[in-house]
């Protein structure tokens, strides 16, 4: 596959022998081609996932971000004749302007970096309900159905490893709930839109003048508020969720509206987004996530929230 991908090096300036590794294998595969001063990142998409369609739309919803004030986000490449997407035996793949920054760790202090994350989040929703998508911008939905339902875009969760007789109903009943107070909830315009859908740490980068946020491969239209959700991926249970929670919307409300009801819905979508999780790491066995975290461990952990939430109710569940 190395060979495939120098093969487009040329097309962005690059000689085909320049400096080619591996940062990262989860969703897809993503590389850092080049030395010094002239170093891009590339893409290279999972076969079977996103269309053509899809990651064209992501690419005309960041390249409109670029600028934006108050947002850094990374910036995608066209090559030499201006093309944005190539192919490299036989899967799609994109560039990247490289970003010089370290991902933020669970043990950092994460309090300030979360207000930050929440303004720039309110900005991204503002921007993505003005904004004039151009025709045939097609992005996949994040809701109960896709999430939940029979056919899941991350996997199905009753097939997680280590569901077993007696984690599944527990489950059921989650599933269920959720369903009923997303529905509640509803998905007015102010509610539910075109959002990043994945802005966990490890898509996030920190230098010295702040926050970039990356990666916007899963972004597409579900609540604004499931944000926060995927901001808490993998560290659901660490017993600073709910100062994360109050950070994240300080730092949201100071740029967008932020009601009572969507402080509430904060956990319901923390558990929504970890039942996909649980989802995800069977279907994403060859991932780096998936091997360090264990995925049965994961499941087991996510049969014990779901108790708590189904004991205590939403209302709860951030206090620990």
């Amino acid at each position: 596959m190395t060979d495939a991908l120098r093969a487009l090096l040329p097309l962005y300036g690059l000689p085909p022998d320049a400096p080619l590794r591996l940062l990262n294998r989860s969703e897809n595969e993503t590389w850092l081609a080049g030395e010094g001063d002239r170093l891009i990142v590339l893409r290279h998409h999972r076969a079977g996932y996103h269309s053509r369609a899809e990651i064209a739309a992501e690419l005309a919803w960041l390249t409109a971000l670029d600028g934006q004030t108050g947002l850094r986000c990374v910036r995608p490449l066209a090559d030499a004749a201006g093309g944005m997407i190539q192919i490299a035996g036989g899967r799609h793949v994109v560039a990247f302007a490289h970003i010089a920054g370290r991902e933020p760790k669970a043990d950092d202090d994460l309090a300030p970096w979360f207000e930050t994350l929440g303004a720039a989040t309110a900005r991204l929703h503002l921007h993505a309900r003005h904004w004039p998508r151009p025709p045939g911008f097609a992005r996949k939905r994040w809701d109960t159905d896709t999430i939940l339902g029979p056919r899941p875009h991350w996997g199905d969760w009753r097939a997680a490893p280590g569901m077993d007789h007696a984690a599944h109903p527990v489950l059921i009943r989650l599933a269920a709930e959720l369903t009923r107070l997303l529905a509640a909830y509803g998905q007015g315009a102010d509610r539910f839109g075109l959002i990043h859908a994945d802005l966990r740490l490890a898509n996030l980068l920190i230098d010295v003048e702040g926050l970039w946020v990356i990666d916007f491969d899963d972004c597409g239209f579900g609540w604004a508020m499931y944000d926060f959700a995927s901001a808490v991926s993998f560290i659901e249970t660490d017993p600073r969720l709910p100062e994360l929670a109050r950070h994240w919307c300080a730092g949201y409300a100071r740029v967008a509206a932020l009601t009572a009801e969507d402080r509430a819905v904060l956990p319901v979508l923390v558990m929504l987004r970890r039942v996909l999780l649980t989802a995800w790491l069977g279907t994403r066995a060859d991932s780096e996530t998936a091997r360090e975290i264990g995925a049965a461990h994961y499941t087991a952990q996510t049969v014990q929230l779901a108790e708590r939430f189904l004991s205590a109710g939403p209302a709860r569940f951030l206090e620990g």
